[in-house]
């Protein structure tokens, strides 16, 4: 190449290089526009998703606060008052903050000042419901804590009953308002951000028109010269003894790599036709084909079965301009069958002529593998399809027996008490003050009775405590209630003070686990004391269950899937993965069992 050659090549580089630049620093610049505003619009939809939840918790808090007054309003117990009073003030410092936070914003929650006109009409609209009543809640709550029991608090009730309702639907008006405006915001950012892509879009094609392509020809107009100007310079520098020794040398290679093919690989070389031109070594030992001797095409090579044969030359004919790369299964003459990885590649040796190269790899013990891998698949599958239906039929087992104790729970109990309470009440004598006053105080504590059973059986069924107030109430409230039922020391501690709400379906999961471990071990291992933990990290909520029993032992356990002990502990296992959650056994027999649950949060 002389000097103007390289001084206009250097000159375009330049040109090119800083093209590239600014190409570069464009696509770097709309990746961060668009990254910024998305940043933004995530930042204000996260404030929006804050402020809609708040807007429902106020419905929440609004409830609650309307059934602490009437649990106030019909319970007298000084002692509980104070604590439901002090819980109730709280519900209303909560409700108001929160409420005053959303009408004229908050900075530290995020929430913004400015609103719309549509959700500020909403907010003068709620606004006299809501003081209505905050006013009469504080003015009960107050009579409550001087002890006065007046009439004005029936008419207080009746205010935030009328109210509370009125609130509930201007608030979930709010909520639908919020929720509106948030959609809003969504689909205007999915605008702005199509819009962006298109706009990158175009940045690229013009790049490629007016960047890529001409680089493109310029580069291969390039290498074109540099190679010619190479070839001009080996020629040059190469005389006829170095270029006889590179023959040699070339040579020697050629006959190492034959010889390697032919005892390495399976190969063979394969005219349009389909006749062999060349077959290697190990090939031909492979196939018991003796090149010298037979004339056969590759397809009669490979396999004697005339369906293999077709099937071979129909890949030879359909693809030996493009080539071909798959697996197939043949039988050789002494029928035995093979699995050959085959690969034909077409080969241009002279101009209009070529053939195929044919590599093929044997791969029949590979196979071999994945069938016995694929069987044993099936069988663990039958395995556990058999497992599952054993698990399913102790869960319908289960649910029975279940069912015939609550139903025999309910008929000899709470049936007869109901069966004596209607004929107690028969039996009264109105013209006999003395024994109906008696009688009376009789069928007030059958009455307590009946009450007392319903709730045991709801309990049991159900327990309110958990949709009402969460796990840790209702773990708290189960220990007690079956302390009072067996006698037995079960107690329940809250080690983090955790009082976070979790999905319902994992409330009631943990809540059947740990009654079952309760149960578990005031049935089998005879515990006289159990102890219930909770606590909980960032990610992590671990419960562990504790009991001085008789233990067992895990591995043996495990081990008997159709004993009652060993399916409790599977029952247990399939629960817990439902909640994507892990359940550790640990038991000394002799000195008592702990078990644990953990539970992603």
């Amino acid at each position: 190449m002389n000097k103007s050659t390289v001084a206009s090549a250097d000159i375009s580089f330049k040109n090119l290089r800083r093209l590239y630049i600014f190409a570069l620093l464009t696509i770097a610049i709309t990746v961060l526009l668009s990254q910024l505003l998305i940043q933004y619009n995530l930042h204000s939809q996260l404030s929006d998703s804050k402020i809609i939840n708040i807007s429902g918790k106020q419905r929440m808090l609004s409830q609650k606060l309307t059934k602490e007054i009437l649990i106030l309003n019909f319970i007298s117990d000084a002692k509980n008052n104070k604590k439901e009073i002090k819980s109730a003030n709280e519900i209303i410092e909560l409700w108001k903050f929160n409420q005053n936070a959303l009408e004229k914003g908050n900075d530290s929650l995020g929430f913004p000042k400015e609103k719309s006109k549509e959700l500020s009409d909403l907010f003068v609209a709620i606004k006299p419901n809501f003081n209505k009543i905050v006013q009469a809640a504080t003015v009960f709550l107050h009579h409550k804590k001087l002890g006065i029991q007046e009439k004005d608090n029936q008419e207080l009730v009746q205010i935030i009953l009328k109210n509370q309702g009125v609130f509930l639907e201007k608030m979930n008006e709010i909520v639908g308002q919020y929720d509106k405006e948030a959609l809003e915001k969504v689909t205007l950012q999915s605008k702005t951000e199509y819009a962006i892509l298109g706009f990158t879009m175009l940045v690229l094609l013009l790049e490629f028109i007016f960047i890529f392509k001409p680089t493109n020809k310029k580069v291969e107009t390039l290498i074109s010269k540099l190679l010619f100007s190479e070839k001009k310079a080996l020629k040059l520098a190469h005389d006829t003894e170095v270029i006889s020794e590179a023959k040699e040398n070339s040579v020697k290679e050629l006959k190492s790599l034959n010889y390697a093919m032919e005892n390495t690989l399976l190969y063979c070389r394969v005219a349009p036709d389909g006749s062999i031109i060349h077959i290697g070594e190990k090939f031909s030992k492979l196939l018991q084909y003796n090149p010298f001797l037979s004339d056969k095409t590759f397809a009669e090579a490979l396999s004697p079965i005339e369906k293999e044969q077709n099937f071979l030359n129909q890949i030879l004919l359909e693809k030996q301009r493009t080539g071909w790369q798959g697996e197939i299964y043949i039988t050789t003459r002494n029928e035995q069958s093979i699995w050959l990885d085959l690969s034909m590649v077409p080969v241009t040796i002279k101009k209009d002529e070529s053939e195929l190269l044919v590599i093929c790899f044997d791969i029949t013990e590979r196979k071999k593998a994945e069938q016995e891998v694929e069987r044993l698949n099936t069988e663990n599958t039958t395995d556990k399809l058999n497992q599952q239906k054993i698990i399913s039929s102790k869960i319908v087992e289960n649910q029975e027996n279940e069912q015939n104790r609550i139903a025999k729970e309910i008929h000899d109990g709470i049936g007869q008490m109901l069966t004596g309470l209607k004929f107690s009440l028969e039996s009264i004598n109105l013209e006999d003050k003395e024994k109906s006053a008696q009688k009376i105080e009789y069928l007030k504590k059958l009455s307590l009775d009946i009450i007392k059973g319903v709730r045991t059986a709801t309990f049991n069924l159900m327990p309110p405590e958990l949709s009402d107030h969460g796990i840790v109430s209702s773990l708290a409230k189960l220990t007690q209630e079956l302390s009072k039922l067996t006698g037995k020391e079960i107690q329940f501690y809250n080690k983090t003070d955790f009082d976070k709400r979790l999905d319902s379906l994992v409330e009631i999961n943990i809540y059947r686990l740990t009654q079952e471990a309760i149960n578990n071990a005031l049935k089998y291992a005879d515990s006289s004391h159990i102890i219930v933990q909770l606590s909980h990290s960032p990610t992590l909520l671990s419960i562990i269950i504790d009991d001085n029993g008789k233990g067992f032992d895990v591995s043996s356990v495990e081990k008997k899937r159709n004993s009652e002990s060993g399916m409790g502990l599977l029952f247990m296992k399939e629960r817990i993965q439902y909640i994507n959650g892990r359940v550790f056994f640990n038991s000394i027999p002799g000195e008592g069992t702990r078990i644990t649950f953990n539970i992603p949060i």
